[in-house]
């Protein structure tokens, strides 16, 4: 069964929340209506990431969103997350699908060759990017643009995730071109109000 994605895919990075607390940043985004959340932690010792992880299982559960922990199957296991996302320098895509079993698992590709062997190798998504650059996350990779976009949504049938550069202003391109989801960071974390810019976004979508 193709796993159906909601239009907007938040990202919680502590990193990112300008020092509020990431409890609080979540309060806003859920109330903001978003309904699958990565939580994607860098800095945190695996006991605290652990903690948070399990806290933050708790609202999204509450609120009805699913919740997919970037990196560690690990943590995504303990706190019974939705789901994985791995990246290229992860876990192999099969071991991952192994030891999560039911759950979601996606991965992050940067090209045609990428996606196809995800799709190949069961991932039930994949992230592509950065769209259009992105000062949240040092990828590596340039600007891969609405073409190669496009591009990918042609050559895979399982949904695509767009991260990179996106905000409220350039979100419609994503999507017309065809991401099921886009992945907004900054222009969303860094806002004076999260709940109503993420409104804003999610209403983009339902709206067209």
């Amino acid at each position: 069964m193709t796993l159906v994605l909601p239009p907007l895919y938040a990202i919680l990075d502590p990193e990112q929340t300008k020092g509020c607390a990431p409890e609080s940043v979540l309060r806003q985004l859920l109330d903001g209506g978003v309904k699958i959340l990565q939580l994607r932690v860098k800095a945190l010792a695996p006991r605290d990431f652990c903690a948070l992880a399990r806290a933050v299982r708790a609202q999204t559960r509450a609120a009805g969103c699913q919740l997919i922990v970037n990196d560690r199957i690990d943590i995504a296991l303990a706190c019974d997350a939705d789901g994985v996302h791995l990246g290229q320098e992860d876990l192999p895509l099969g071991v991952g699908k192994k030891l999560m079993g039911r759950k979601i698992v996606g991965i992050s590709t940067h090209d045609v060759g990428q996606a196809k062997e995800a799709e190949q190798n069961g991932a039930d998504y994949i992230g592509f990017g950065p769209m259009f650059g992105t000062a949240t996350k040092d990828t590596g990779f340039s600007a891969r643009g609405l073409a190669m976009l496009q591009e990918i949504r042609a050559a895979v049938k399982i949904p695509i995730v767009a991260i990179g550069g996106i905000t409220e202003q350039n979100v419609q391109q994503v999507w017309q071109t065809g991401a099921d989801s886009a992945a907004i960071i900054s222009d969303i974390l860094g806002s004076h109000d999260i709940t109503a810019k993420t409104k804003r976004i999610v209403a983009l979508r339902v709206n067209r």
